[in-house]
């Protein structure tokens, strides 16, 4: 049987135990990174991760991308537009058209918030206004996006005969700032 003042020098003596030992820091440090490699500190941009995930077609992973991005960046124009653009992807149009107005209304001159826009539009049936949001797209890209191009063709065309179907398949293109797309199916 322990004394009762051996149980409190127990648990010190234990309690230094745990302590650190310096000499076992530098086994915790492990080789040094290759040069170039990237630090937490340099973690990739919510943006990227998003936009390649919109690529790899998981529209609710790159949201949560989006939305850590906004912590990070605030909700900026290509913010805005990448949620939204991720929003219709997911099938939330109301949330959709929101983020793309907001966008547009932050920057006027962003071609590709306003296509969005219009295809959030045009799956919702304002096909008028779509197809206004198009134009304004086309003349702000100078008309070299193929997929704006395209896209205002079909408006136009579906507004001068609503009953015009294209085989019952119009393939809007989703479009963000840089080389990437996407596409959209959208049903008459």
């Amino acid at each position: 049987m322990l004394r009762p003042t051996a149980l409190p020098l127990m648990i010190c003596l234990m309690l230094a135990a745990c302590g650190e030992d310096p000499r076992l820091e530098a086994l915790n440090e492990g080789p040094p990174a290759p040069p170039g490699t990237e630090t937490v500190d340099d973690a990739v941009d919510g943006l990227i991760v998003g936009h390649r995930l919109m690529a790899a077609g998981e529209y609710e992973l790159a949201l949560k991308e989006y939305l850590r991005a906004a912590g990070e960046h605030g909700l900026d124009v290509d913010v805005l537009s990448a949620l939204g653009s991720a929003n219709l992807k997911l099938g939330r149009l109301g949330q959709a058209e929101r983020m793309l107005r907001r966008a547009t209304d932050e920057d006027e001159a962003f071609a590709a918030a306003w296509n969005n826009l219009g295809v959030v539009l045009m799956e919702q049936g304002e096909i008028g206004e779509a197809a206004r949001t198009f134009r304004i797209a086309f003349a702000l890209d100078s008309g070299q996006s193929a997929e704006i191009r395209e896209n205002l063709t079909r408006a136009l065309a579906k507004l001068e005969n609503p009953a015009y179907t294209s085989e019952n398949n119009y393939n809007f293109e989703l479009v963000r700032r840089g080389s990437s797309q996407y596409r959209l199916l959208s049903t008459p």
